[in-house]
């Protein structure tokens, strides 16, 4: 029988259901619960602040409840003007400034329901939008965050933003409901339909993202759809094409797992499109549309073979893939500081600690980043680790962008240790309803004691991969973390080990359900083992393997011929 959310999907006039009514209710700051669901597919959750809780619930009044919004932003690429637009939505509408999402968007939390369609509205008059930033679709497509770093990069750039946009949804929902279009009505709403998705669109969300070796910062095998550019004499030829990467999982069900995509071809970029809507029909025709748990594409690959999925991709798409091409990864985090690309460009890569862009103390993200984009001539794009690119710069201008970062505190990339570098955390508490523990509010407290021991041990340069998570769903990728934690209550976490530094292995569980003091306790000692006894330039995922800590596992991406 399928599940609750299929039904609600099937009577929802493709995903319109009550939503307008219920912004229109003045007497309550939510929306129901299944126009709530609806709602992920126009880009935005409902949420409530859970530190009022309880508090609200003694004075018998309902949650704090507020919204997320997240824009679509294909490779995380925007104009000074869109920035600083989205900086006005943040200081009209949000609660918390801008956040930069592990998808290489902006997120805005904090939106009261009354501004929920004028934020959205202000989204869509500065050129973006928000439709399919979540939902059972195809998601916002990430791509190497530099795109003119060479032609090759932005030919690549080019397909990841032509996928997003050839796999937008079609309803005119949208549209009626944030932009005031013309409603549908009569043989005009009859007619409507999905092409691609259907009425009830994808059991669960599928994610593409495309990288280009020898850097896999967009973590290229945790996508349902990975992508991996190969690029010969400096031309793009084409994709080799890796299903069913997933990162979500369920505390104490093995039934669910994170899953690193398998390699099952390469595709010439003409023919890419037709693959992915190949791709894309097949996990909407195959995938388990009862156990929600049990709907990424990964859980498909696994139950019908890799080799049948294939076939049937192959099937659908008209044409057989060709053998896999050769390529090589070595680094999936960022590199911060200039980088020279083509034609006498540079660019410039900022760390941004959680994402989270505020003005604060000695660093004034919102403040400076303001200042940059009013004197900035080229763009500014985001990255899958929650960091951001000052792009596109003539070197005539280099001195005064770093003028405005130094004036900022935004140049913290020059002091961080080698760990805070490689961080990334979820948003979790207090507005995530999937949280179990801190993530993003507790990476502040937890690295200075982490450098403390790493500096005890003369490792404090050393290039961590460190990964937090609230609870087990992964949207900080916590399972390609040399170090991970993974919450199961408040105060207490998972702690995983052991992949590597390249984002081809998934970690492993080295000490389940612990607090704090027990996890800095097993760290500090395998960073003293990690100091004596590694090898040069060996990373501290494959000492730990090599060292006997964990044993080898096949969980490494795979490959099928």
């Amino acid at each position: 029988m399928p599940s609750h959310l299929e039904d609600i999907k099937t009577v929802s006039r493709f995903l319109r259901g009550t939503i307008a009514e219920g912004l229109a209710d003045p007497v309550t700051g939510a929306i129901s619960e299944d126009d709530n669901k609806l709602l992920k597919f126009h880009g935005s959750y409902q949420q409530d602040d859970r530190d009022l809780r309880d508090e609200r619930r003694r004075q018998k009044l309902e949650p704090a409840y507020a919204f997320m919004v997240r824009a679509r932003l294909a490779g995380g690429v925007m104009t000074t003007a869109q920035w600083l637009a989205f900086d006005r939505i943040a200081s009209d509408y949000a609660s918390s400034g801008l956040r930069i999402t592990t998808r290489q968007t902006f997120q805005w939390h904090g939106i009261i329901k009354r501004d929920l369609k004028p934020t959205i509205a202000a989204i869509d008059a500065a050129l973006a939008s928000t439709i399919a930033a979540c939902g059972d679709v195809n998601r916002n497509v990430v791509c190497n965050a530099n795109p003119v770093e060479s032609r090759a990069h932005a030919a690549a750039y080019a397909w990841a933003a032509k996928l997003s946009e050839h796999l937008l949804p079609k309803t005119r929902a949208y549209h009626e409901i944030w932009l005031d279009g013309e409603k549908l009505v009569g043989e005009a709403a009859e007619a409507e339909r999905e092409p691609l998705y259907g009425p009830t669109y994808l059991p669960r969300k599928f994610k593409i993202g495309l990288a280009i070796p020898p850097l896999n910062d967009v973590d290229v095998f945790a996508q349902d759809l990975g992508l991996v550019a190969i690029v010969d004499d400096g031309e793009l030829r084409g994709f080799n094409v890796a299903i069913g990467g997933g990162m979500g999982a369920t505390h104490g069900d093995p039934s669910t797992y994170p899953r690193l995509a398998s390699v099952i071809g390469f595709v010439a970029p003409d023919r890419l499109l037709a693959l992915a809507e190949a791709i894309i029909a097949v996990q909407r025709d195959w995938g388990d549309r009862e156990e929600r748990k049990h709907a990424r594409f990964k859980y498909t690959i696994d139950k019908r073979g890799l080799a049948a999925v294939k076939a049937e991709i192959e099937k659908r798409a008209g044409f057989a893939l060709e053998a896999e091409r050769p390529f090589r990864f070595e680094h999936n985090g960022d590199r911060y500081g200039w980088v020279e690309g083509h034609e006498g460009r540079w660019h410039l890569t900022l760390q941004v600690e959680s994402g989270r862009l505020v003005d604060g103390g000695q660093v004034r993200w919102l403040t400076g980043m303001r200042e940059i984009a009013r004197v900035h001539t080229g763009d500014i794009r985001l990255t899958c680790n929650q960091n951001l690119i000052i792009a596109n710069v003539a070197a005539a201008d280099r001195a005064r962008i770093d003028a405005i970062v130094a004036a900022h505190g935004m140049d913290g990339y020059r002091r961080h240790s080698g760990i805070r570098q490689h961080a990334v955390a979820c948003v979790a508490l207090p507005t995530c309803g999937l949280a179990m523990a801190e993530s993003e509010r507790y990476l502040p407290q937890l690295l200075p004691k982490l450098e403390a021991s790493l500096d005890r041990h003369g490792l404090l340069s050393a290039p961590i991969l460190l990964r937090l998570s609230g609870c087990p769903n992964g949207c900080s990728r916590p399972y390609l973390g040399e170090i991970a934690l993974v919450g199961r209550a408040p105060g207490r976490y998972d702690l995983r080990l052991a992949a590597d530094f390249s984002g081809q292995r998934l970690n492993q569980v080295y000490r389940e359900n612990v607090d704090e003091a027990a996890l800095l306790d097993a760290l500090d000692g395998l960073f003293a083992r990690y100091a004596a006894e590694r090898e040069p330039s060996e990373h501290f995922g494959d000492f730990l393997l090599r060292g006997g800590v964990l044993k080898h596992r096949k969980i490494a991406a795979e490959v099928v011929a």
